[in-house]
């Protein structure tokens, strides 16, 4: 048998061989490795690395200086602010300082009204009493800018009227309850006459000014006109439970004592 060309290769040669294989296997892996690594490719991957690197510096620097002009921004306004709001609260400040001052001069001024008004007042109240005590060294008794006087002698209606007037005063006008309170304390239970009558009308009864009775104290069951003569009042007749004297009509030529009144204004 004839040996095949293979077969007839020595051990050295085909050891030579197959490092000749492997030789050219490392060579087209190292073409494949320079195909792959292109410098071109390369510097255009740098180059766009370093654009978008670029990119993104230049994106927070115009955002760095956005919110670095929108602080300024904000810095101003509040800087405004208070400057508006000191202005104002200088204003403020001034104007109360004003107020205040006006408001002490004017409590001031008040205040020196009063003591002049108290003072005035004390003056009237010491001139009011030494007049009451000479007015009662001569019998008469102040009330309410009026003095009242009560004569001595028991007289007819219209005689004691004409004493009254000779004094430059009339029977008395009882116009409130206050008056006839103080009638009463100052003449006690006295029957006096008061310048009240209804001669003219009977059962119309006028005060000696001319105006009508309104308020009235009569005791109960008077007037009641008795013997259809009873035509002038008295008080003093009777003192009800209020401790107030209370008033009766009576005959005009009865004689009692009168009660006469001035006004002072």
């Amino acid at each position: 048998m004839v040996p095949s060309s293979t077969d007839e290769m020595s051990f050295d040669e085909k050891l030579r061989r197959g490092e000749r294989v492997e030789m050219v296997v490392d060579i087209y892996e190292t073409a494949d490795a320079v195909r792959d690594h292109d410098p071109n490719k390369e510097d255009m991957n740098t180059k766009k690395n370093a654009q978008t690197q670029q990119i993104g510096d230049t994106e927070w620097s115009r955002r760095y200086r956005l919110a670095a002009v929108c602080l300024g921004l904000l810095c101003v306004l509040l800087l405004a602010a208070n400057t508006v709001l000191w202005v104002k609260f200088t204003a403020d400040i001034n104007q109360l300082q004003t107020s205040n001052h006006n408001l002490t001069s004017e409590i001031n001024q008040l205040w020196t009204t009063y003591s002049n008004v108290t003072v005035m007042k004390e003056q009237l109240l010491g001139e009011r009493n030494g007049l009451q005590k000479e007015l009662s060294i001569h019998g008469w008794n102040y009330f309410n800018f009026s003095i009242y006087y009560i004569t001595i002698e028991k007289k007819f209606w219209s005689n004691s009227r004409n004493d009254c007037k000779q004094r430059g005063a009339d029977l008395v006008v009882i116009k409130s309850r206050e008056e006839q309170e103080f009638i009463s304390k100052t003449f006690s239970q006295t029957e006096a006459w008061i310048g009240l009558t209804d001669k003219d009308n009977e059962g119309s009864w006028k005060w000696v000014d001319g105006t009508a009775l309104t308020t009235g104290f009569w005791w109960q069951g008077e007037p009641n006109d008795y013997g259809r003569n009873e035509d002038c009042a008295i008080t003093g007749y009777r003192i009800a439970a209020d401790n107030v004297s209370t008033w009766a009509d009576y005959f005009c030529d009865f004689p009692v004592v009168g009660i006469c009144e001035k006004m002072l204004n």
